[in-house]
């Protein structure tokens, strides 16, 4: 009896133990994604089940590297549709799982009030750095790059431009004064625990790809399906939306 009773514990904490789910989250919606999960932790609080989801936040581009290597991640909200679709073409996420989960903007910003009302900062020196995330590993800093592009700028600055990492890191560069100006996520802006000061120019969509951010599901398991599922529910829809992403 008490050898059945100690397997019966065990097979139980193996249950609790693998019920977790890793969730690879672009920076930029990181924020966003821990309120998601709060509200999907407040719906399944009153079942028995156990559920842990671990966030992984950092850029898109990272974390599609260490997918490639071998990530045990079971979920990839990636800040762009790019890396997705190459996941679904190497046959390293599940078929049919990828879709666009919000829709992102590219704002120019800086920390002090008033000194950004359009474009106008980016061709005058009173700004000596200009942040912006590395395009080679995140997508809104391939937006950033994109924006100067098109506005013919993009040569012309290559010596005022500091590179942050991720989006998030390219947020602190400005919100620290070590950068005047930054190119960082409208949602950065939006985040409704952390109200930010400052002044904002939304940069025109005509002068940058759609930031289409997608989802894939890297690993089978109910909780991650059930995950997904409520991610396109109207509470977490909501969620997206206040934190100032438009909606697919």
């Amino acid at each position: 009896m008490v050898n059945f009773l100690l397997i019966f514990i065990g097979l139980s904490f193996t249950q609790i133990a693998a019920d977790e789910i890793k969730v690879a989250v672009a920076s930029n919606f990181y924020p966003a994604m821990k309120e998601i999960v709060l509200q999907y932790e407040l719906k399944q609080s009153q079942s028995s089940e156990n559920h842990n989801i671990v966030l992984i936040s950092g850029s898109s581009g990272k974390h599609y590297a260490q997918i490639l290597n071998g990530a045990p991640f079971d979920i990839f909200f990636s800040a762009d549709k790019v890396r997705p679709i190459l996941l679904e073409k190497k046959g390293i996420s599940e078929t049919g799982s990828r879709f666009t989960y919000a829709l992102g903007k590219l704002v120019l910003w800086s920390s002090l009030d008033g000194f950004v009302e359009k474009d106008e900062r980016l061709y005058s020196n009173d700004s000596r750095f200009l942040a912006i995330a590395n395009p080679r590993i995140a997508p809104y800093g391939v937006a950033a790059r994109e924006a100067l592009i098109s506005l013919n700028l993009w040569e012309d600055l290559q010596s005022r431009l500091v590179r942050g990492e991720n989006i998030a890191q390219t947020f602190q560069f400005v919100n620290s004064g070590n950068a005047k100006l930054g190119f960082i996520s409208y949602s950065q802006l939006m985040n409704p625990s952390y109200p930010v000061a400052g002044s904002f120019w939304e940069v025109p969509q005509t002068l940058y790809t759609p930031i289409e951010q997608q989802v894939v599901l890297l690993k089978k398991s109910s909780l991650a399906k059930d995950f997904l599922s409520f991610i396109e529910s109207d509470e977490s829809l909501n969620i997206i939306s206040k934190y100032g992403y438009d909606l697919p």
